[in-house]
């Protein structure tokens, strides 16, 4: 029997800054009917524009939209900006953006490069996040060696963090979305 497609999520949100960063907070009712109160991924349309994304967890149990600077632009985002949304939930993750010390240590790691290919785009999503959700640079160095190791022992996730806390440094304390 094939999976039940999620329904669509509609709304409305509002463009808020942190320090110098935009994302888009989604409103609570939008977060209750995502599936998980971890990443999701989606296919969006925001404004009209239609991408694959990931949603956020704020720790929580709402979810945000990471602005980067080419969305920022593509619908002329700033603080205030009303945002329309439909976010489709899907099982077709977007590949992450390898952070350039994980990509540097799996790529001199050629005898994972098969391994890495391997696991799901949801697992790659879950190594960047735990390996970027510290602000010690020292912590960071230890997290991708660690994922290195794990990896050449078979494991196919980090494990011992919270997928529901928000893990951008920059955003979050105590894993929770600044407020």
């Amino acid at each position: 029997m094939a999976a039940k497609p999620s329904s669509p999520v509609v709304g409305t949100a509002e463009v808020r800054a942190i320090d110098e960063r935009l994302l888009i907070p989604l409103p609570e009712e939008a977060s209750t009917a995502l599936p998980s109160r971890g990443q999701v991924a989606v296919d969006a349309v925001l404004n009209g524009l239609e991408l694959a994304m990931v949603v956020e967890p704020d720790g929580r149990k709402g979810h945000w939209l990471r602005v980067d600077g080419a969305l920022q632009r593509e619908l002329d985002l700033s603080e205030g900006s009303v945002v329309d949304f439909t976010l489709t939930p899907t099982k077709a993750w977007p590949e992450p953006e390898l952070p350039e010390d994980l990509g540097a240590a799996l790529e001199q790691a050629d005898d994972l490069e098969e391994t890495w290919a391997s696991i799901t785009p949801m697992a790659r999503w879950e190594w960047v996040r735990w390996v970027g959700s510290t602000r010690s640079a020292d912590t960071r160095a230890r997290r991708v060696e660690v994922s290195i190791d794990k990896l050449r022992s078979g494991k196919r996730r980090p494990c011992c963090f919270d997928l529901s806390s928000c893990t951008d440094p920059e955003l979050a304390r105590s894993g929770k979305l600044k407020g």
